[in-house]
Parts: C-alpha cells; sequence; structure tokens
C-alpha cells in the first residue's frame, strides 16, 4: 500500500524533500517533487508555480541537486522559488543546494541554464552575512536563511547549505 504525503506527514516530525528529484530520488524515505511523473516521484507539481502542494513547515531538510541553475531569476523568479522553499521548511530546517557554480565550464555547457549562482548569491539570503554584513540582503528582503555551509570551485561545483531562520518583521512580502 503507497502511503499519500499526509500520511508521511501525520507520522513524521516532517518531511525530507528531494525537490526536482527526477528519477534518482536521494531514497525511498524522501519524498520527490518533480514536473515529470517518473519512477520516485511522488508530487507531480512544476516547481515554478506556487504555492507548492504542500503545507506550511513540512519541510526538516530539502535537498535541490542541479536544479537552481534552471530557475528563470526574471520577476523575482529565483527569490520566489527560494521564499517557496522557506514556506515548506520548519523553523531551523535545512536546504542543501548543488549546482554548477556560475561562469563555469559546466555552468555554460548546458543551454536551459538561466541562473548562475556563485559563493556571494547566498548573501542576498542572509540577512546576518558576516561577508556583507547584510547589506545584500536588504536590496530584496527575501525570507531569511542563514549560511551553514558554502564551498565552491570556481570551474567546477558550488554546494551550500542554508538553515531557515525566523521572519524578520520587516520582511518583504514577496
Amino acid at each position: 500500500m503507497s502511503k499519500t504525503i499526509a500520511d508521511v506527514l501525520q507520522n513524521k516530525s516532517g518531511i525530507r524533500l528531494d525537490i526536482a528529484c527526477g528519477a534518482n530520488k536521494q531514497g525511498p524515505d524522501w519524498v520527490g517533487i518533480d514536473i515529470q511523473k517518473l519512477p520516485g516521484v511522488d508530487i507531480v507539481h512544476d516547481i515554478e508555480t506556487y504555492p507548492w502542494p504542500l503545507p506550511d513547515s513540512c519541510a526538516l531538510i530539502s535537498v535541490a541537486s542541479h536544479i537552481v541553475e534552471h530557475i528563470n531569476p526574471a520577476k523575482f523568479g529565483f527569490i520566489n522559488f527560494m521564499n517557496e522553499i522557506w514556506r515548506i521548511t520548519k523553523p531551523g530546517g535545512q536546504l542543501a543546494i548543488a549546482t554548477p557554480y556560475a561562469g563555469s565550464l559546466g555552468y555554460f555547457q548546458d543551454p536551459t541554464h538561466v541562473n548562475p549562482c556563485n559563493e556571494v548569491t547566498w548573501s542576498y539570503f542572509d540577512p546576518e552575512d558576516v561577508r556583507t554584513g547584510g547589506q545584500l540582503y536588504k536590496i530584496y528582503q527575501p525570507k531569511p536563511w542563514k549560511i551553514v555551509h558554502c564551498s565552491f570551485s570556481t570551474s567546477g561545483q558550488l554546494e551550500v547549505i542554508l538553515e531557515k531562520r525566523k521572519e524578520l518583521k520587516n520582511d518583504s512580502k514577496r
């Protein structure tokens, strides 16, 4: 008998979400969301259409492996994407992202890559980022994340772990 997302949420303190999992979901105890109905995909949904069919604060951890570079940044598209993950993440929950480093051959080789990210990109989401003193966050004021880890190679991959911060009183309504 296959479990529904509601069953998983009811029986656990939260889900582990694999965003744009394709046919390679992290594992059987993960919930996979993807635009295509493939083996392992539990929720078929266009992740650039909001809201996602998930309740607020349901995810303990989310993984976005090789998808953020495909999110259209125009008209706050990437910020809306990040805000949606923030919405479904439990307070203190984490988001792990892997993406080709902006400007690397891995980024440029794929004609569907439209959103280049580097180590400073995440400063726009962290109001207390020590590198920028929170100044980049003030530009767009998305839902707040904390940069927990960031590693990269300018000729290869970028990996970042973000943790959901409490919403700030002056956060924008995006």
